[in-house]
């Protein structure tokens, strides 16, 4: 029974390696008129098609998703990776959202940046 307890939590630590969520380093959210537009740096291990970050999304307050950015391909050597999303029409009453990143092999990360609208 002890070896289990010992052996559990290595092969969750083990699996949460391999998963390598991305980061999220900086967000960027300006309003132009009526839209808003959100420019994401993101830190991630990218290794080719296998294992790549491939999405961030806008989430509101309950984590609903309101806009995605999709990433079409691997950026192995470009790291950090900064790509904008434009055009994302919010309601007038937000003051905050959440930017979540997404990769091929762990899906969306636990972890939401939180972004204060001004």
């Amino acid at each position: 029974m002890f070896r289990a307890v010992i052996v559990i939590p290595f092969i969750f630590f083990a699996q949460a390696a391999l998963a390598d969520n991305p980061k999220v380093t900086t967000v960027r959210a300006a309003k132009d008129g009526g839209l808003w537009t959100f420019t994401v740096t993101l830190r991630h291990g990218d290794t080719g098609w296998g294992h790549f970050s491939d999405a961030w999304r806008v989430v509101d307050a309950e984590g609903n998703q309101i806009a995605i950015r999709e990433l079409i391909h691997p950026h192995v050597d470009e790291q950090p990776l900064t790509r904008s999303l434009s055009g994302v029409d919010l309601p007038a009453s937000t003051k905050v959202v959440g930017i979540q990143a997404r990769d091929t092999v762990a899906g969306w990360s636990t972890e939401i940046t939180r972004v204060d609208l001004k």
